[in-house]
Protein backbone atom coordinates (compact mmCIF):
# COMPACT_ATOMS: atom_id res chain seq x y z
CA UNK A 1 0.00 0.00 0.00
CA UNK A 2 2.97 2.14 1.11
CA UNK A 3 4.63 1.61 -2.20
CA UNK A 4 0.83 2.04 -4.21
CA UNK A 5 0.65 5.89 -2.53
CA UNK A 6 4.48 6.64 -3.19
CA UNK A 7 3.81 5.97 -6.61
CA UNK A 8 0.41 7.84 -7.05
CA UNK A 9 2.01 11.05 -5.18
CA UNK A 10 4.92 10.60 -7.82
CA UNK A 11 2.41 10.48 -10.83
CA UNK A 12 0.69 13.64 -9.59
CA UNK A 13 3.17 15.35 -8.84
CA UNK A 14 4.31 14.89 -12.41
CA UNK A 15 0.87 15.97 -13.96
CA UNK A 16 0.88 18.94 -11.77
CA UNK A 17 4.57 19.92 -13.27
CA UNK A 18 3.18 18.98 -16.72
CA UNK A 19 -0.15 21.43 -16.11
CA UNK A 20 1.84 24.19 -15.02
CA UNK A 21 1.95 26.42 -18.57
CA UNK A 22 5.75 27.80 -19.74
CA UNK A 23 4.33 29.69 -22.56
CA UNK A 24 1.52 32.12 -23.38
CA UNK A 25 0.69 30.30 -26.76
CA UNK A 26 -1.10 32.48 -29.66
CA UNK A 27 -1.61 31.92 -33.04
CA UNK A 28 -0.77 33.49 -36.84
CA UNK A 29 -2.85 31.82 -39.42
CA UNK A 30 -2.31 33.90 -43.37
CA UNK A 31 -0.69 33.11 -46.77
CA UNK A 32 3.22 33.02 -46.81
CA UNK A 33 4.09 31.05 -50.04
CA UNK A 34 1.85 31.23 -53.26
CA UNK A 35 0.48 33.86 -55.35
CA UNK A 36 -0.49 35.73 -52.39
CA UNK A 37 2.56 35.33 -49.88
CA UNK A 38 2.90 39.41 -49.56
CA UNK A 39 -0.46 39.84 -48.03
CA UNK A 40 0.56 37.19 -45.22
CA UNK A 41 4.12 38.48 -45.29
CA UNK A 42 3.68 41.77 -44.63
CA UNK A 43 0.81 40.97 -41.76
CA UNK A 44 3.28 38.60 -40.12
CA UNK A 45 5.84 40.95 -39.54
CA UNK A 46 3.33 43.29 -37.92
CA UNK A 47 2.77 40.79 -35.57
CA UNK A 48 6.00 40.07 -34.78
CA UNK A 49 6.68 43.84 -33.63
CA UNK A 50 3.86 43.59 -31.32
CA UNK A 51 5.18 40.44 -29.99
CA UNK A 52 8.52 41.73 -29.56
CA UNK A 53 6.87 44.76 -27.47
CA UNK A 54 5.01 43.02 -25.17
CA UNK A 55 7.47 40.02 -24.02
CA UNK A 56 9.71 43.11 -23.58
CA UNK A 57 7.58 44.15 -20.87
CA UNK A 58 7.92 40.86 -19.20
CA UNK A 59 4.96 38.94 -21.14
CA UNK A 60 1.45 37.64 -19.54
CA UNK A 61 1.34 36.97 -15.64
CA UNK A 62 5.26 36.73 -15.88
CA UNK A 63 5.30 34.22 -19.13
CA UNK A 64 6.59 34.73 -22.46
CA UNK A 65 3.91 34.78 -25.41
CA UNK A 66 5.02 32.37 -28.04
CA UNK A 67 3.77 32.91 -31.46
CA UNK A 68 3.04 30.02 -33.89
CA UNK A 69 2.83 30.59 -37.59
CA UNK A 70 0.83 28.89 -40.02
CA UNK A 71 0.92 29.08 -43.60
CA UNK A 72 -2.53 28.45 -45.52
CA UNK A 73 -1.78 29.51 -48.70
CA UNK A 74 -4.80 30.76 -49.11
CA UNK A 75 -6.24 27.40 -49.26
CA UNK A 76 -9.10 26.78 -47.11
CA UNK A 77 -7.94 22.90 -46.58
CA UNK A 78 -4.53 24.50 -45.80
CA UNK A 79 -6.51 26.46 -42.84
CA UNK A 80 -7.97 23.94 -41.56
CA UNK A 81 -4.61 21.87 -41.39
CA UNK A 82 -3.40 24.85 -39.57
CA UNK A 83 -6.27 25.64 -37.10
CA UNK A 84 -6.02 22.25 -35.78
CA UNK A 85 -2.34 21.94 -35.78
CA UNK A 86 -2.32 25.31 -33.62
CA UNK A 87 -5.42 24.42 -31.33
CA UNK A 88 -4.55 20.32 -30.51
CA UNK A 89 -0.73 20.84 -30.44
CA UNK A 90 0.09 24.31 -29.65
CA UNK A 91 -3.15 24.73 -27.45
CA UNK A 92 -3.52 28.35 -28.34
CA UNK A 93 -5.49 30.93 -26.70
CA UNK A 94 -6.48 32.88 -29.92
CA UNK A 95 -4.62 33.79 -33.08
CA UNK A 96 -5.20 36.55 -35.93
CA UNK A 97 -6.16 35.63 -39.82
CA UNK A 98 -6.86 33.79 -41.52
CA UNK A 99 -6.98 36.77 -44.22
CA UNK A 100 -8.67 35.74 -46.96
CA UNK A 101 -12.41 35.17 -46.26
CA UNK A 102 -12.77 31.17 -47.99
CA UNK A 103 -10.35 30.71 -45.22
CA UNK A 104 -11.86 32.52 -42.19
CA UNK A 105 -15.17 30.70 -43.88
CA UNK A 106 -13.76 27.13 -43.08
CA UNK A 107 -12.27 27.27 -40.03
CA UNK A 108 -14.06 29.96 -37.91
CA UNK A 109 -16.80 27.09 -36.99
CA UNK A 110 -14.16 25.50 -35.55
CA UNK A 111 -12.80 28.24 -33.58
CA UNK A 112 -16.53 28.63 -32.30
CA UNK A 113 -16.33 25.27 -31.06
CA UNK A 114 -13.43 25.18 -29.18
CA UNK A 115 -13.86 28.39 -27.96
CA UNK A 116 -10.60 30.14 -29.00
CA UNK A 117 -10.61 33.51 -29.99
CA UNK A 118 -10.19 34.48 -34.10
CA UNK A 119 -9.48 37.86 -35.11
CA UNK A 120 -8.98 38.56 -38.68
CA UNK A 121 -7.21 41.72 -39.91
CA UNK A 122 -8.91 41.37 -43.70
CA UNK A 123 -11.29 38.80 -43.96
CA UNK A 124 -14.32 41.02 -45.08
CA UNK A 125 -17.06 38.02 -46.30
CA UNK A 126 -19.94 39.35 -44.23
CA UNK A 127 -20.84 35.92 -42.86
CA UNK A 128 -17.51 35.43 -41.21
CA UNK A 129 -18.78 36.90 -37.77
CA UNK A 130 -22.25 35.52 -38.09
CA UNK A 131 -20.29 31.79 -37.63
CA UNK A 132 -20.05 32.77 -33.73
CA UNK A 133 -19.22 35.16 -30.83
CA UNK A 134 -15.41 34.13 -30.78
CA UNK A 135 -15.08 35.81 -33.96
CA UNK A 136 -14.18 39.23 -34.53
CA UNK A 137 -12.50 41.10 -37.23
CA UNK A 138 -10.65 44.86 -37.35
CA UNK A 139 -11.80 45.30 -41.32
CA UNK A 140 -14.74 46.72 -42.69
CA UNK A 141 -17.36 44.02 -44.01
CA UNK A 142 -17.86 43.08 -47.65
CA UNK A 143 -20.90 44.27 -47.46
CA UNK A 144 -20.68 48.06 -45.96
CA UNK A 145 -18.18 48.27 -48.03
CA UNK A 146 -19.95 47.19 -51.57
CA UNK A 147 -23.25 49.63 -49.63
CA UNK A 148 -20.99 52.80 -49.87
CA UNK A 149 -18.98 51.86 -52.92
CA UNK A 150 -21.96 50.96 -55.14
CA UNK A 151 -23.51 54.27 -54.34
CA UNK A 152 -20.34 56.30 -54.31
CA UNK A 153 -19.79 54.85 -58.26
CA UNK A 154 -23.71 55.30 -59.05
CA UNK A 155 -24.03 58.82 -57.19
CA UNK A 156 -20.84 60.61 -56.99
CA UNK A 157 -18.61 59.07 -59.85
CA UNK A 158 -21.89 59.91 -61.90
CA UNK A 159 -20.61 55.85 -64.23
CA UNK A 160 -23.87 54.69 -65.60
CA UNK A 161 -22.59 51.36 -67.11
CA UNK A 162 -20.15 48.74 -65.61
CA UNK A 163 -19.04 45.84 -65.93
CA UNK A 164 -17.68 43.29 -63.37
CA UNK A 165 -15.30 40.46 -63.39
CA UNK A 166 -14.69 38.79 -60.43
CA UNK A 167 -12.51 35.41 -59.25
CA UNK A 168 -14.80 32.42 -57.83
CA UNK A 169 -13.59 32.65 -54.43
CA UNK A 170 -15.54 34.14 -51.33
CA UNK A 171 -14.41 37.43 -51.24
CA UNK A 172 -14.17 38.13 -54.53
CA UNK A 173 -17.80 37.11 -55.38
CA UNK A 174 -19.53 38.58 -52.48
CA UNK A 175 -18.28 42.08 -53.28
CA UNK A 176 -19.01 41.48 -56.68
CA UNK A 177 -22.61 40.31 -56.16
CA UNK A 178 -23.45 43.12 -52.97
CA UNK A 179 -21.87 45.97 -55.25
CA UNK A 180 -24.11 44.82 -58.03
CA UNK A 181 -27.26 44.60 -56.39
CA UNK A 182 -26.53 48.16 -54.40
CA UNK A 183 -24.79 50.10 -57.58
CA UNK A 184 -28.14 48.99 -60.04
CA UNK A 185 -30.71 49.85 -56.98
CA UNK A 186 -28.97 53.37 -56.95
CA UNK A 187 -29.45 53.85 -61.17
CA UNK A 188 -26.36 52.43 -62.29
CA UNK A 189 -26.37 49.43 -65.21
CA UNK A 190 -24.19 46.37 -65.08
CA UNK A 191 -24.04 45.47 -68.43
CA UNK A 192 -21.36 42.47 -67.84
CA UNK A 193 -20.43 40.49 -65.22
CA UNK A 194 -17.67 37.54 -65.95
CA UNK A 195 -15.63 35.03 -63.57
CA UNK A 196 -12.74 33.53 -63.60
CA UNK A 197 -10.47 30.87 -60.99
CA UNK A 198 -7.90 32.00 -58.56
CA UNK A 199 -5.00 31.43 -60.31
CA UNK A 200 -5.83 32.25 -63.65
CA UNK A 201 -3.08 34.05 -65.85
CA UNK A 202 -5.36 34.83 -69.10
CA UNK A 203 -8.87 37.16 -69.05
CA UNK A 204 -8.64 37.55 -72.81
CA UNK A 205 -12.33 35.74 -73.57
CA UNK A 206 -13.78 37.63 -70.43
CA UNK A 207 -12.03 40.80 -71.34
CA UNK A 208 -13.46 40.54 -74.88
CA UNK A 209 -16.78 40.07 -73.93
CA UNK A 210 -16.83 43.06 -71.54
CA UNK A 211 -15.14 45.55 -74.21
CA UNK A 212 -17.98 44.05 -76.55
CA UNK A 213 -21.11 45.41 -73.65
CA UNK A 214 -19.40 49.04 -73.98
CA UNK A 215 -18.78 49.86 -70.02
CA UNK A 216 -17.72 53.04 -69.06
CA UNK A 217 -15.83 51.37 -66.00
CA UNK A 218 -14.43 47.71 -65.12
CA UNK A 219 -14.53 46.27 -61.29
CA UNK A 220 -12.30 43.97 -59.90
CA UNK A 221 -12.73 43.10 -56.97
CA UNK A 222 -9.80 40.53 -56.73
CA UNK A 223 -6.58 40.04 -55.05
CA UNK A 224 -3.49 41.60 -56.72
CA UNK A 225 -1.91 38.56 -58.92
CA UNK A 226 -4.88 38.40 -60.68
CA UNK A 227 -5.55 41.71 -61.16
CA UNK A 228 -2.30 42.88 -63.00
CA UNK A 229 -3.27 40.19 -65.35
CA UNK A 230 -6.18 41.84 -65.75
CA UNK A 231 -5.16 45.28 -66.44
CA UNK A 232 -2.24 44.29 -68.28
CA UNK A 233 -4.30 42.00 -70.80
CA UNK A 234 -7.47 44.84 -70.68
CA UNK A 235 -4.37 47.62 -71.95
CA UNK A 236 -3.42 44.95 -74.17
CA UNK A 237 -7.08 44.32 -75.68
CA UNK A 238 -7.37 48.17 -75.70
CA UNK A 239 -10.07 48.30 -72.94
CA UNK A 240 -9.51 51.63 -72.04
CA UNK A 241 -12.31 52.01 -69.08
CA UNK A 242 -12.52 53.47 -65.84
CA UNK A 243 -10.86 50.59 -63.41
CA UNK A 244 -12.72 49.97 -60.11
CA UNK A 245 -11.26 47.74 -57.20
CA UNK A 246 -11.79 47.18 -53.31
CA UNK A 247 -9.66 46.91 -50.62
CA UNK A 248 -7.15 43.60 -51.83
CA UNK A 249 -6.04 46.82 -54.10
CA UNK A 250 -4.38 47.78 -50.91
CA UNK A 251 -1.50 45.63 -51.02
CA UNK A 252 1.85 47.63 -52.25
CA UNK A 253 2.44 44.19 -54.98
CA UNK A 254 0.26 45.78 -57.21
CA UNK A 255 2.91 48.23 -58.39
CA UNK A 256 5.59 45.84 -58.69
CA UNK A 257 2.91 44.02 -60.46
CA UNK A 258 1.22 45.92 -62.76
CA UNK A 259 3.58 49.37 -62.62
CA UNK A 260 1.88 52.51 -64.04
CA UNK A 261 -1.12 50.43 -65.29
CA UNK A 262 -2.34 50.20 -61.54
CA UNK A 263 -2.64 53.96 -61.95
CA UNK A 264 -5.54 55.79 -60.97
CA UNK A 265 -7.53 52.77 -60.39
CA UNK A 266 -10.70 54.07 -58.04
CA UNK A 267 -11.13 51.59 -54.83
CA UNK A 268 -12.92 51.23 -51.42
CA UNK A 269 -11.71 50.37 -47.84
CA UNK A 270 -11.37 51.00 -44.08
CA UNK A 271 -11.03 54.78 -44.15
CA UNK A 272 -7.19 56.07 -43.62
CA UNK A 273 -7.61 58.00 -40.29
CA UNK A 274 -3.73 58.99 -40.60
CA UNK A 275 -5.05 62.37 -41.07
CA UNK A 276 -6.07 62.88 -37.96
CA UNK A 277 -3.11 63.40 -35.51
CA UNK A 278 -1.93 59.74 -34.14
CA UNK A 279 1.65 59.22 -32.92
CA UNK A 280 0.89 55.84 -32.29
CA UNK A 281 0.72 54.94 -36.13
CA UNK A 282 3.26 57.57 -36.93
CA UNK A 283 5.74 55.71 -34.63
CA UNK A 284 4.12 52.37 -35.93
CA UNK A 285 5.00 52.80 -39.58
CA UNK A 286 8.44 54.35 -38.57
CA UNK A 287 9.27 51.50 -36.82
CA UNK A 288 7.82 48.89 -39.73
CA UNK A 289 9.92 51.20 -42.10
CA UNK A 290 13.06 50.68 -40.38
CA UNK A 291 12.96 47.32 -39.39
CA UNK A 292 12.01 45.71 -42.70
CA UNK A 293 12.53 48.19 -45.30
CA UNK A 294 8.95 48.56 -46.48
CA UNK A 295 6.02 50.17 -45.70
CA UNK A 296 2.74 48.28 -44.11
CA UNK A 297 -0.32 48.14 -45.84
CA UNK A 298 -3.83 48.08 -44.29
CA UNK A 299 -4.23 44.94 -43.48
CA UNK A 300 -1.02 44.81 -41.52
CA UNK A 301 -1.74 47.94 -40.32
CA UNK A 302 -4.89 46.10 -38.83
CA UNK A 303 -3.18 42.73 -38.13
CA UNK A 304 -0.87 45.06 -35.01
CA UNK A 305 -4.10 46.45 -33.28
CA UNK A 306 -5.46 42.99 -33.98
CA UNK A 307 -2.85 41.01 -32.14
CA UNK A 308 -2.50 43.81 -29.36
CA UNK A 309 -6.17 43.75 -28.16
CA UNK A 310 -5.86 39.80 -28.52
CA UNK A 311 -3.18 40.15 -25.72
CA UNK A 312 -5.01 42.75 -23.64
CA UNK A 313 -7.60 39.92 -23.57
CA UNK A 314 -5.36 37.38 -22.75
CA UNK A 315 -3.54 39.31 -19.94
CA UNK A 316 -7.30 40.80 -19.18
CA UNK A 317 -8.36 36.54 -18.46
CA UNK A 318 -4.61 35.93 -16.92
CA UNK A 319 -4.93 38.54 -13.85
CA UNK A 320 -7.92 37.47 -13.03
CA UNK A 321 -7.45 34.11 -12.67
CA UNK A 322 -7.25 32.80 -9.10
CA UNK A 323 -5.76 29.17 -10.32
CA UNK A 324 -3.47 30.36 -12.48
CA UNK A 325 -5.88 29.09 -15.50
CA UNK A 326 -6.82 31.01 -18.31
CA UNK A 327 -10.57 31.21 -19.17
CA UNK A 328 -10.88 31.59 -22.52
CA UNK A 329 -14.58 32.81 -22.34
CA UNK A 330 -13.48 35.60 -20.47
CA UNK A 331 -10.97 36.94 -23.07
CA UNK A 332 -13.95 37.18 -25.38
CA UNK A 333 -15.92 38.67 -23.07
CA UNK A 334 -13.26 41.30 -23.10
CA UNK A 335 -13.25 41.97 -26.55
CA UNK A 336 -17.22 41.87 -27.27
CA UNK A 337 -16.79 45.04 -24.68
CA UNK A 338 -14.06 46.76 -25.84
CA UNK A 339 -15.13 50.03 -26.73
CA UNK A 340 -12.70 53.24 -27.72
CA UNK A 341 -9.63 51.26 -27.74
CA UNK A 342 -6.94 53.75 -29.50
CA UNK A 343 -4.78 51.74 -31.81
CA UNK A 344 -2.60 52.52 -34.93
CA UNK A 345 -5.91 51.82 -37.39
CA UNK A 346 -7.45 54.13 -35.37
CA UNK A 347 -10.52 53.74 -32.60
CA UNK A 348 -11.38 50.43 -32.18
CA UNK A 349 -14.70 49.27 -30.59
CA UNK A 350 -16.44 45.82 -31.32
CA UNK A 351 -19.70 45.55 -32.03
CA UNK A 352 -21.74 42.40 -30.19
CA UNK A 353 -21.85 40.75 -33.61
CA UNK A 354 -17.85 40.91 -33.63
CA UNK A 355 -17.16 43.56 -36.36
CA UNK A 356 -14.94 46.33 -36.15
CA UNK A 357 -17.05 49.82 -36.67
CA UNK A 358 -15.30 51.02 -39.50
CA UNK A 359 -15.74 53.84 -42.04
CA UNK A 360 -14.88 53.61 -45.63
CA UNK A 361 -12.53 55.36 -47.27
CA UNK A 362 -12.18 56.06 -51.08
CA UNK A 363 -8.77 55.61 -51.92
CA UNK A 364 -6.71 56.66 -55.48
CA UNK A 365 -3.52 54.32 -57.17
CA UNK A 366 -0.27 56.86 -57.47
CA UNK A 367 1.65 54.40 -59.18
CA UNK A 368 4.41 56.63 -59.78
CA UNK A 369 5.30 57.44 -56.05
CA UNK A 370 3.51 53.72 -55.24
CA UNK A 371 0.62 54.73 -53.15
CA UNK A 372 -2.20 55.66 -52.36
CA UNK A 373 -4.57 59.04 -51.72
CA UNK A 374 -7.59 58.90 -49.44
CA UNK A 375 -9.79 61.44 -51.80
CA UNK A 376 -13.10 60.76 -49.27
CA UNK A 377 -14.62 59.16 -46.31
CA UNK A 378 -18.25 57.63 -46.54
CA UNK A 379 -20.92 56.01 -44.33
CA UNK A 380 -24.39 55.08 -44.84
CA UNK A 381 -26.50 56.19 -42.61
CA UNK A 382 -30.31 56.24 -42.76
CA UNK A 383 -29.69 54.47 -46.51
CA UNK A 384 -28.01 57.25 -47.76
CA UNK A 385 -24.76 57.73 -48.52
CA UNK A 386 -22.93 60.40 -46.17
CA UNK A 387 -19.63 61.99 -46.26
CA UNK A 388 -17.98 61.86 -42.95
CA UNK A 389 -15.75 65.43 -43.19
Amino acid sequence: MKKVLLSLGLVLLVLGCASKPKEIAVGFIGPLTGDAANYGKLSLQAVQIALEEINSQGGIAGLPVKLYVEDDEGKPEKANAAFEKLYGVNKIYGFVGPMFSSCALAIAPKAQAAKVVMISQSATHKDVTSKGDFIFRNVLSDQLQAEVFGRYVAEKLGIKKVAILYIKNDYSQGLAMDFKRVYEASGGQVVAVETGVQGDKDFKTQLTKIKEANPEALYIPNYVAEMAQILEQAKQLGLNVKILSADGFSNPEIFALAKDLADGVIFSNSADESGIKNPLRENFVKLYREKYGEDPDAFAINAYDAFKVLLLAIKNAAEGSTDGKIDRTKIRDFLLNLQGYQGVSGTITFLPSGDAIKNVGIFVADAKNKTYKQTAVYKVENGKLVEVK
